[in-house]
């Protein structure tokens, strides 16, 4: 199964702590010197675990039935399935809701395809070579919708409007060094548009606008040996994008992610280094370009990462799923795109492979908590924000 193949090709022995202590520090000695007295804030603690489909991929937070609280959605690679988790509005949630859907659904994005105003989900099935579209109910339940063939193996999928015409469109990465494009009509239905061949085996790509002409453009990792670059392609609008630009990052970059880390409010990138056990961040300049990138460590082998305040100072902050390692690190932030060393790390189940963090109801003004996918453990696990009252009942505890 791809699963268990790519996890043992990830888990090799764990770099020096001293580099990782250089590389959060920005590569200066002289910033974790012994004389560092600094100690990480401690804002997590874990709650509970609930089981899911085998080897979840990702986790996703929305509300799918819109009583305004936090839901889960897992996809999960090797039970060829979905699972649903509808949170209770105190941290806890319901026992999942599987739903089989196509051949090894890897990814997923949100959005309202169909204009009701309800979620709906498109399905990277790297296993089918296909994406696949599900129209939510606004009940937590979802109709099938169509099917796309794609060639070959969706690894990564993102959703917004870039061609300009009110619908939501498709982004998908190939792992034929391909990303291709889907147009959507506002019924549910897409279109094929432009194909893109660059780069080296994408790992994963998100849709934002990145200079501020009110255009979506598209990020793209490439995590094979070639290249090990974050690409950016400029959206002309129309549903095209211009040549990308590429930006050198840590070896086998496998995700990338948005952040604001100098609050200067302009996007800057977070993208996740799958070897050499370091994550790098870009400072964006507003235009669609960005500064060299900073090296920082993590721990052994991170998989996935988000930038959040977790501390309440302001400044973002980073939460990284480690597979060897098992652990959650969090890298709380300088506000230049470096960190403070050492990080908080946290014991999660078996293989991490992402991380969300979410607000447990619409209505919560404390701070979020973080929920990670359980690769290895087939779960998912919460870790709640210790602003928040423990209830008396939850899923399963260590």
């Amino acid at each position: 199964m791809e699963m268990t193949v790519d996890l043992q090709h990830r888990k090799r022995l764990s770099g020096c702590r001293l580099a990782l202590a250089l590389l959060a520090c920005g590569g200066l000695l002289s910033a974790c010197s012994k004389g560092d007295s600094y100690v990480p804030p401690d804002p997590f603690y874990y709650f509970a675990s609930y089981p899911v489909g085998k080897n979840p991929t990702t986790v996703t937070t929305a509300d799918f039935n819109r009583d305004q609280i936090t839901d889960l959605i897992t996809t999960n690679i090797s039970s060829n399935s979905i699972s649903l988790l509808f949170g209770n509005g105190d941290g806890t949630f319901r026992d999942q809701v599987q739903v089989k859907v196509c051949q090894e659904p890897r990814s997923l994005a949100l959005n309202d395809f169909n204009h009701d105003e309800q979620l709906d989900v498109v399905l990277a099935c790297s296993g089918g070579d296909q994406v696949s579209i599900l129209l939510g109910r606004g009940n937590g339940k979802f109709d099938e919708g169509p099917q796309y063939p794609v060639h070959r193996a969706p690894v990564s999928v993102s959703s917004d409007d870039v061609n300009g015409d009110g619908h939501p469109d498709l982004a998908v990465a190939l792992r034929n060094d391909k990303v291709k494009i889907f147009l959507g009509n506002g019924r549910g239905e897409f279109r094929p548009g432009m194909q893109y061949e660059y780069g080296d085996t994408p790992t994963s790509l998100a849709l934002k606008d990145l200079n501020q002409d009110g255009k979506p453009d598209l990020v793209v990792t490439n995590g094979g040996p070639m290249l090990s670059a974050v690409s950016v392609w400029i959206g002309n609008g129309d549903g095209t994008f211009r040549d990308p630009k590429d930006y050198k990052t840590g070896r086998r970059p496998l995700g990338v992610s948005f952040a604001d880390f100098n609050n200067d409010h302009l996007s800057d990138l977070l993208v996740i280094n799958g070897e050499g056990d370091s994550f790098t961040t870009f400072l964006g300049n507003g235009n669609g370009t960005f500064q060299q990138g900073k090296d920082s460590g993590a721990d052994a082998s991170p998989n996935y990462g988000v930038a959040h305040d977790f501390d309440g100072d302001h400044i973002d902050d980073v939460a990284i799923v480690n597979l060897q390692s098992t652990d959650l690190s969090i890298l709380f932030g300088r506000g230049d795109g470096t960190f403070h060393y050492p990080p908080r790390n946290y014991r999660t189940k078996n293989g991490p492979f992402a991380v969300a963090s979410y607000r447990v109801s619409a209505d919560n003004a404390e701070e979020p908590g973080l929920v990670t996918a359980d690769n290895g453990a087939g779960s998912v696990s919460v870790f709640l924000h210790h602003g928040r009252t423990r209830p008396g009942s939850v899923g399963t505890r260590d």
